[in-house]
């Protein structure tokens, strides 16, 4: 059974300038994080102008119709890659495919308005979109998410390439005289071919974003706005966790709580953004000095927690005074001292409320001391 290919066209536009509309909003409310959504509605709104001029071939003048809907149906393929590439944090190929589609230009005119040929016209336009649609896809399984919502995105793409690259070797037995329009089983199977990849396509964008989207709230939930350490929350639910894993093993970890020293004064004497600099370059600097394993938090103000999973009370002192060193030897300015207390978790002990407390009275001896010091747990 044949579909006629101009309402299948025009439906596709439909759908795509329905999907402009879903990825416009949500690039408005959507965090500026999540990058490429400005680009996939763009892509999804010339791909529906473009299904209107081309269903409307016959009303409308060839240059409209012909020329400019296949122009801009390159123009929105080659916008929803670019728009993948920044969700993605790669350098758009914004000049390649302009340079592609503009280089079609004098073909797609030549053979529209002065020697009309629809083989040629289809061998130009499946070669660009199977090129356009497999780089897509290559981008996104190369370097994209793995989840449900890219697998969607890749598999629309490589049928659609699948697709091209047939009709491209098909082009090569039509008629000048032939049109998009005439009912045949194969003009059938690469229009809906097309619509339903398109319409999986947005589909898949729109759930990328989602999905990027939630990530970002759980990183939000989880970590500190300022210095990117994880919460006090997330700490502590960590910590309880790896304290249990201890318990059941029979292993003891460490615990480090810092200080920075006369933080305060910090802040009355250089203001409070030079005091946000001071956090995130202690921060940054511990970070470095500590392995993948151990979790590293914020408890609030200027006082920081360090777990260092499977390691003793001598381990863990040469690490606080590797931090402590650094710290007083940064060149950043204001400078800033650091005061730690160590404590490490008995054996057989879960109790994360133990172990906080003998690292505070720890912390507390070492402030006593002078600070700018590391002291352990009794």
């Amino acid at each position: 059974m044949s579909i006629d290919p101009r309402t299948v066209i025009l439906l596709a536009g439909v759908m795509g300038g329905m999907m402009s509309l879903v990825l416009f909003f949500m690039r408005r409310n959507y965090p500026t994080a999540i990058a490429g959504l400005g680009e996939w509605a763009a892509a999804a709104g010339l791909i529906f102008v473009s299904t209107l001029l081309l269903g409307a071939r016959g009303a409308i003048s060839d240059l409209l119709s012909v020329v400019g809907g296949n122009t801009l149906l390159l123009a929105g393929l080659a916008l929803f890659h670019i728009g993948s590439q920044r969700f993605i944090g790669l350098r758009p190929w914004k000049r390649i495919w302009a340079g592609l589609i503009l280089s079609s230009l004098p073909v797609m005119l030549w053979y529209t308005l002065v020697e009309p040929h629809y083989g040629v016209r289809v061998f130009t336009m499946s070669l660009l979109m199977a090129v356009l649609t497999a780089a897509h896809a290559w981008t996104i399984s190369r370097h994209g998410i793995r989840s449900l919502a890219s697998y969607l995105c890749i598999g629309a793409l490589v049928v659609q390439a699948i697709a091209q690259s047939v009709r491209l070797f098909s082009a090569f037995g039509t008629t000048p005289d032939s049109s998009l329009f005439i009912l045949s089983p194969a003009q059938t199977y690469f229009v809906t071919t097309y619509a339903l990849c398109l319409l999986v396509l947005s589909i898949g964008v729109v759930l990328m974003a989602t999905d990027k989207l939630r990530t970002e709230f759980e990183h939000m939930a989880r970590h500190d706005s300022l210095t990117g350490a994880l919460t006090r929350r997330a700490f502590l639910d960590s910590c309880a966790q790896e304290l249990e894993r201890d318990r059941r093993k029979n292993r003891v970890s460490s615990l480090l709580i810092m200080d920075l020293d006369h933080f305060k004064a910090v802040n009355d004497s250089y203001g409070h953004q030079a005091g946000d600099r001071v956090l995130i370059d202690f921060v940054d600097r511990v970070g470095g000095l500590l392995r993948r394993p151990d979790q590293f938090g914020r408890f609030g103000g200027e006082e920081f927690v360090a777990l260092l999973p499977e390691t003793t009370l001598d381990e863990a002192l040469v690490v606080a005074e590797r931090i402590r060193a650094g710290v007083e030897q940064a060149r950043a300015q204001p400078g800033c001292t650091v005061s730690i207390g160590v404590a490490t978790s008995v054996p057989g002990e879960g109790a994360m409320d133990t172990i906080l407390g003998r690292a505070d009275e720890a912390l507390y001896r070492a402030k006593a001391a002078g600070r700018n010091c590391v002291r352990a747990a009794a």
